[in-house]
């Protein structure tokens, strides 16, 4: 339970950073309105206190989660911006997440 639950704390905060990057993005790079970046602000402020949900330490949190951060960018590229992943995206995606798996999951006796 555990897992699951820091996985979807994850998956949360990948979605809020990514979802509020993408609003500024699209207000400061497209044109959009001031209130994208408004609200691309206040969604990644909300990222910011997700993150501290992890029970693990800050080191332990921000590098696992960039390597979710990865994988998200690219679920979400694919989704909104008809990015279409090359399989050196999806192998390097592979090898992050396995990286991922060893810096947060795998047990420990001692923090060296």
């Amino acid at each position: 339970m555990v897992y699951l639950k820091s996985i979807v704390l994850f998956v949360l905060a990948g979605l809020f950073e990514i979802g509020g990057g993408y609003l500024i993005w699209k207000w400061l790079k497209e044109d959009k309105p001031l209130y994208y970046g408004v609200l691309g602000g206040l969604i990644l402020a909300v990222y910011g206190v997700i993150a501290t949900l992890q029970t693990s330490n800050f080191a332990k949190v921000y590098a696992s989660y960039g390597g979710i951060f990865v994988l998200l960018s690219f679920i979400w590229a694919f989704k909104f911006d008809n990015y279409m992943p090359d399989k050196f995206d999806i192998i390097g995606t592979l090898v992050i997440l396995i990286g991922v798996g060893i810096i947060y999951y795998y047990p420990r006796t001692t923090n060296i």
